[in-house]
C-alpha cells in the first residue's frame, strides 16, 4: 500500500529555471526550491504545464529533476515528476529517470495531438509505470490535451496497484466529487484550476497542484489552513480575493512570464519563458509591478489572520 497522505496540500506547479541564454539552469533550479521551501512549501509538480514540458528536450527535463531532487531529498520535499512527452519512448525514459534521481511519484497527461482510444491511453501510462515502478498520478486538462479522462478510463486504471491519483484540471468543480466517489479512498484527488481551489476541496479533493501557487504560495498555504479548521467562510473570502489576484495576472500578459517577472521582482530570477510562449512587453512589466505590490500587501494583510 503507498501511503497517500504525503501527497496530500499544496504542491506548486515547478515553473522551468532558464539561464539568461534561455538555458537551463541547475543552479536558478535549486535556489527556487528553497526559495519555495522557505514559504512553507513542502511538495512540488514538476515538469508539468507549468515547467514548459513540451518545449523543453528530454535531456533538458532530466536536468530539472537532478537539480530539484538534489535540494527536495535533503528538506523532505514531497516531489511528483511530470513525465508525458510526445512518445511513449520518451515517457517511459523520463519515468525511469524519474526513479532514479528519487522522486516520490510520476504523472503524465493523455497523449496528445492524435485522438486515441481508451485501450492506447492505457497503454501509454502503463508503459510508464512499469519503467519506473513508481505510484502514478493522471494529469486530467482537457482543454489542452483534447481528452477528458472518462469514469470509465479513470475506473479501469484503478486496477494499477501503481495508481494513486489523479489532477483534474477539467473546470467543472463537479467533476473532483465524481473521481473522488470512483476512487473510494484508493487514490488523492487533486483542484488544478487555481481559481476554483476552496470550492474543489469542499467537493473532495485532498489537495492542489497550481500554476499560480508559485508567485503566491502563502496564501493556497493559507486557504488550506483555514478550510483544515473549518473556517470555511474566511477561506472563502480569501479564495475570492486570490482570484481575483489571478484574473489580474492571466490579464497583464501570459501567465509564465507574468509570475516569472514577479519573482525577478522580489529577487528570484529564474529567467523568461521559452517561445513561443510569448514575452512581456514594456507596458506589460508596469502592470506587472503593480500587481506584485498587491499580492505582497495581500500576503502581509491575510499573514496571522
Amino acid at each position: 500500500m503507498h501511503d497517500l497522505n504525503k501527497f496530500k496540500g499544496i504542491f506548486p506547479a515547478f515553473y522551468t529555471a532558464y539561464d539568461d541564454q534561455g538555458n537551463v539552469s541547475e543552479e536558478r533550479s535549486r535556489k527556487f526550491v528553497e526559495y519555495l521551501y522557505a514559504k512553507g512549501v513542502r511538495g512540488l509538480y514538476i515538469t508539468g504545464s507549468s515547467g514548459e514540458c513540451i518545449y523543453l528536450s528530454v535531456e533538458e527535463r532530466k536536468r530539472v529533476m537532478k537539480s530539484v531532487m538534489d535540494v527536495a531529498k535533503e528538506r523532505n520535499i514531497c516531489v511528483i515528476a511530470h513525465v508525458g512527452a510526445s512518445s511513449t519512448r520518451d515517457s517511459m525514459e523520463l519515468a525511469s529517470y524519474a526513479k532514479e534521481v528519487g522522486a516520490d511519484a510520476i504523472a503524465s497527461i493523455p497523449p496528445i495531438y492524435f485522438s486515441l482510444p481508451e485501450d492506447a491511453i492505457i497503454s501509454y501510462w502503463e508503459s510508464m509505470i512499469e519503467a519506473s515502478k513508481l505510484p502514478f498520478i493522471i494529469y486530467n486538462i482537457p482543454q489542452t490535451t483534447g481528452t477528458n479522462v472518462s469514469a470509465g478510463l479513470f475506473s479501469k486504471m484503478l486496477g494499477n496497484p501503481h495508481m494513486i491519483g489523479i489532477k483534474n484540471t477539467s473546470l467543472p468543480v463537479m467533476d473532483i466529487s465524481k473521481f473522488k466517489s470512483l476512487a473510494k479512498g484508493k487514490c488523492v484527488v487533486f483542484n488544478g484550476p487555481d481559481e476554483q481551489y476552496a470550492a474543489g476541496r469542499l467537493m473532495g479533493a485532498d489537495g492542489g497542484i497550481g500554476g499560480t501557487y508559485g508567485v503566491m504560495p502563502e496564501l493556497y498555504l493559507k486557504i488550506e489552513e483555514l478550510i483544515q479548521n473549518n473556517e470555511f467562510a474566511l477561506a472563502s473570502e480569501l479564495q475570492q480575493i486570490t482570484t481575483n489576484l489571478i484574473l489580474e495576472l492571466l490579464a497583464a500578459g501570459g501567465m509564465f512570464g507574468v509570475c516569472k517577472y514577479i519573482l525577478k521582482l522580489r529577487g528570484m530570477d529564474i529567467g523568461t519563458p521559452r517561445a513561443p510562449l510569448p514575452q512581456l512587453s514594456d507596458d506589460d512589466k508596469h502592470k506587472v509591478v503593480a500587481l506584485e505590490k498587491k499580492i505582497t500587501k495581500t500576503i502581509e494583510a491575510w499573514k496571522n489572520r
